[in-house]
């Protein structure tokens, strides 16, 4: 046995030394469950959902395609390195992102069939498509259920491979000439693709074909919006080879890749220079790609590289018509694109993409770049046929192409560098208030993006060595907290954590740094958002904390938010102007802010912040004195989990925001409060600890002996050093929790076996040593890079199998960094 394992390991070693010998590359990859490309705003983020690069088209975080695509050149050979071509379906019967249509409805049915050819609908209405009850429906769909049956013509019987495409909510079945070619329990968010029987497709006929669909609404959202497309035979498939991805690696700011294409070696670099220290530079849209190339066999070859970036990035919608034009000028060639009819701040939602601004591609006039605007397509016949004889004038259409290419000439084992940037100008980012808003690097309007682009350009080498910088600094520091798995799941988190907000500056002169729910409700500046954010700003910058707290203090101090505790939201993105969210969290936001407010007196030496807003959190303290020990029926930030009354850890949270108070009123001066409130949250603490006990650990509620739940609020005794909860009862929970862990973490309590990521980490945080910790940060960091749930990391997932059960792309993955901030802080 040791000799066949001593075997295998030196047959391993050759193969490992022959790779590196050959490429140059080591065999390297960084998992996780997808990788951040482009990351500046809740609108402009693109990311990679799988292990390899040109393995998938690029998307943004709500999944729908916002395609990048890079393809290497070397001798003639073409490689393709990022994304995947696009698919050119053609168009059997539209959906209504490419045209519109009628078809014949009913909501109620009494014929069970429905759904064959023959089937008499004279009697049912007409429509046009899609079908719900929302502002976007073309014809209103409000009851249970819905019919509708759609007769169709094809000129060409000989047909390739065809696919039902359908976005559809709820319960769906679908039959094309009465055959049943789709059932689904549950919904859709987008457009799917389902491939079609090649035995339904043989009984197509030249008139009179039907598409029948029934769907059922369960609750929430209704839609149907239905058509069937072909995809054609690829002519450039065989001409494009797939370049070999060797290893990928993720840090803070940066994504990189290496490959093989062919003779040559690249590397590509994403880099968002999200550096919290400089506000201008954090705000400026504008992301690089960076290109390295080198010959691997010693020997010279001819080399060219190929961008493109398709302008669905600057659309919600495929089928909205964009205007492309080269806009380049002394030194720098640069193309734009946006739609042409730019409905600023029109919309509001959570599954949105910005349809208003225009993004830009450019490159430094040194590159001698040939761009150029194109359907995608005819870019990669461009690419393909070798011609650079391509038209630079403006192009309208939809679903076009901003195409770069840049000649590397003979490249050598020396390697040659280039970089090609990606910017989005939004022009205006929300409403706050009334007030349209820009951008925090354009806040005076004396800026435009042409020179933030030149600036991107001059100040490449300082910005990249800044990133390199505080990448090596972030990861060490959080090695030093808690070991390198933790120090992993930060790099994760942490452009996701930032690019969930937009920096502005409120008519005021205020920061305002304000949170999307992605993938929650889409809520604008959520202080049950922020309050698990928070660890990375207070970290890092704590005015962007502050930005996260000003719009709330403003609402209630300006009066038009007039309860006792703070409000829940400002609205839904990007449109700020008042709170939207169906039901209040009273215990839950009043402690937050009382928290987060006294973290950031921490974080700063001083309580000026608090001072300057005491009214309002001495309405907010006694609001929580009078009804936050033991809550009334209500939600907390868990509101997925449903109502609770005397939640033990909502109770938490209320006596630590009390102490939180006190302890800034002996900041200020207020040394009568600071006792009185003081002494309040010791009693208050002290009475938890009797009602909640269990034995071996603290209830879920104060009435409920056989339970159990995380109590993460407890973190902040620890980390602001308030002393109102003993340490034996942080020990005596994780101790508990050790014991009820499943292979991807920590439930969030009894009730359940699905958790919160960012919870798990402050519960650990309570830990009091190394190996506990560990216990809980690993299986998390399992789920990170094992979950099938292939989406910018879900906060919300099954401890049990590691798929996600909501939400994605949120910002409160910036709570991962609750260790480093607890060490920090711990050894001041």
């Amino acid at each position: 046995m040791e000799k066949i394992e001593s075997a295998n390991y030196v047959q391993k070693l050759f193969l490992f030394v022959l790779t590196i010998f050959t490429t140059g590359f080591v065999i390297a990859q960084q998992k996780a469950p997808a990788y951040p490309l482009i990351t500046h705003d809740p609108y402009f983020s693109i990311w990679s959902v799988t292990d390899t690069l040109n393995a998938s088209a690029t998307r943004h975080w709500t999944g729908t395609e916002h395609s990048l695509l890079g393809m290497l050149k070397v001798d003639g050979k073409i490689y393709r390195f990022l994304g995947r071509e696009d698919k050119p379906y053609n168009n059997l019967i539209a959906t209504t992102d490419i045209a519109d249509y009628t078809v014949k409805y009913t909501e109620t049915i009494s014929d069970s069939s429905w759904m064959n050819v023959t089937y008499d609908d004279a009697s049912w209405k007409t429509g046009a498509a899609p079908f719900g009850n929302s502002n976007a429906a073309q014809t209103k769909w409000r009851s249970k259920d819905l019919w509708i049956r759609r007769t169709f013509s094809i000129n060409d019987l000989k047909l390739n491979k065809l696919f039902l495409k359908i976005n559809h909510d709820d319960n769906t079945e679908v039959y094309l000439n009465g055959d049943k070619i789709y059932n689904k329990r549950g919904w859709l968010n987008k457009f799917q693709y389902f491939p079609i029987d090649d035995n339904v497709k043989s009984k197509l006929k030249k008139e009179n074909n039907v598409l029948a669909i029934h769907v059922a609404n369960t609750a929430g959202g209704q839609w149907l919006d239905a058509g069937i497309v072909e995809e054609p035979e690829s002519k450039s498939s065989d001409l494009v080879q797939e370049a070999v991805q060797k290893s990928v690696a993720l840090n803070a700011t940066q994504t990189i890749y290496e490959f093989v294409c062919g003779k040559a070696n690249l590397t590509v670099t994403f880099t968002s220079p999200l550096l919290m220290s400089n506000l201008d530079l954090l705000s400026r849209p504008i992301s690089y790609i960076s290109y390295k190339v080198k010959s691997n066999d010693a020997k010279p070859h001819d080399v060219k590289l190929f961008f493109s970036a398709s302008t669905d990035i600057a659309t919600n919608l495929q089928n909205q018509e964009v205007v492309a034009q080269n806009v380049s000028t002394n030194t720098l060639s640069v193309l734009k694109a946006g739609t042409v009819e730019q409905p600023v701040l029109a919309k509001k939602g959570d599954d949105l993409r910005i349809d208003w601004g225009y993004m830009y591609v450019a490159t430094p006039k040194t590159a001698k770049a040939i761009q150029y605007t194109s359907s995608a397509i005819a870019a990669l016949n461009q690419l393909i046929a070798n011609t650079t004889d391509v038209p630079n004038t403006e192009l309208t259409g939809k679903h076009l192409s901003l195409n770069t290419i840049i000649p590397f000439g003979k490249v050598t084992a020396v390697p040659k560098e280039q970089f090609v940037m990606l910017g989005y100008d939004d022009i205006y980012s929300v409403q706050y208030f009334k007030q349209n808003l820009r951008p925090w690097w354009n806040r005076d309007s004396s800026k435009n993006i042409m020179g933030e682009l030149q600036a991107a350009a001059t100040d490449y080498n300082k910005i990249i060595t800044a990133c390199t910088t505080f990448n090596k600094k972030m990861y060490s520091d959080a090695v030093a907290a808690g070991g390198d798995t933790y120090a992993r799941l930060c790099e994760i988190a942490y452009r996701q954590a930032i690019a969930a907000h937009k920096l502005v500056r409120s008519q005021d002169g205020e920061l305002l740094f304000l949170s999307k729910e992605n993938y929650s409700n889409g809520c604008i500046n959520t202080v049950d958002v922020t309050y698990p954010s928070a660890p990375l700003f207070l970290l890092y910058n704590p005015e962007l904390l502050k930005g996260m707290l000003n719009g709330i203090f403003y609402y209630t101090e300006s009066g038009q938010y007039d309860k006792p505790y703070a409000a829940h939201d400002l609205g839904t993105y990007p449109l700020a102007n008042g709170v939207v969210y169906g039901e209040p969290m009273p215990v839950e936001e009043g402690g937050n802010m009382l928290i987060l407010t006294t973290a950031i007196a921490k974080a700063e030496g001083n309580a000026d912040y608090a001072k300057k807003h005491w009214a309002t959190l001495t309405r907010w303290a006694n609001y929580l004195l009078e009804a936050g020990f033991d809550p009334a029926n209500q939600l907390c930030t868990d509101d997925f989990a449903g109502h609770l009354a005397r939640n033990t850890n909502l109770s938490v949270k209320a006596i630590v925001g009390i102490a939180g108070y006190a302890n800034l009123a002996k900041q200020l001066g207020y040394n009568d409060i600071a006792k009185t409130i003081g002494d309040s949250a010791k009693y208050m603490a002290r009475r938890w600890t009797e009602l909640a006990d269990a034995g071996d650990h603290y209830k879920l509620t104060f009435d409920s002996a056989f339970s159990w739940s995380q109590k993460y609020n407890l973190v902040w005794d620890k980390v602001l050093n308030l002393g109102v909860f003993p340490s034996d009862v942080y020990n005596k929970e994780v101790k508990y929790y050790l014991t009820k862990q499943n292979n991807y973490g920590l439930p969030l309590d009894s009730r359940k076996t699905y958790t919160k990521s960012d919870w798990i980490v402050w519960t650990a945080t309570l830990a009091n040593n190394q190996n506990d910790f560990n216990s809980f940060i690993n299986p998390v960091y399992q789920y990170a890079i094992k979950t099938d749930t292939r989406v910018p990391l879900s906060d919300w997932h099954e401890t049990t199998n590691g798929r996600m059960v909501g939400f994605q792309a949120r910002s409160v993955v910036g709570g991962f960094f609750i260790k480093m901030l607890d060490r920090k802080w711990q050894n001041k």
